[in-house]
């Protein structure tokens, strides 16, 4: 076996459980666009969700999920979140340096899968 294949592997399976969660990917997507208040951030990813007919997801994101990824996320250090301290603020949130180019890193993936995808059969079925 080769020195790097198992830091290889690691690497891609450390990486693909940090982007687990039915909602990370959508919810670092919109945040690409910019920083964004928390019930912003929840209207656009629910609102690119209906528009693509639900397609990646069966129901809405709820503001509990939400809080989780955005929690989860910031815990990797991929979110920034800022509030003005008060309590019952409005809070925004951004992604971090990091963020942006585990973003950066994913539009080859992307690519290849829009690639690689079947075409849906006339029925809309895959």
């Amino acid at each position: 076996m080769d020195d790097w294949d198992v830091p290889y592997r690691q690497s891609v399976h450390e990486a693909l459980a940090l982007l687990s969660g039915q909602w990370t990917v959508a919810v670092l997507a919109t945040l690409a666009l910019g920083e964004k208040q928390f019930s912003d951030l929840l209207d656009e990813v629910n609102a690119i969700e209906e528009r693509a007919g639900w397609a990646s997801h069966p129901k809405a994101l709820s503001g509990r999920v939400l809080t989780d990824t955005l929690r989860r996320l910031q815990g990797h250090g991929l979110v920034e979140r800022r509030s003005e301290g008060a309590q019952f603020t409005a809070v925004w949130y951004q992604l971090s340096a990091e963020g942006r180019t585990l973003l950066s890193a994913l539009r080859p993936l992307a690519s290849w899968a829009q690639q690689h995808r079947e075409p849906a059969s006339p029925s809309g079925q895959p």
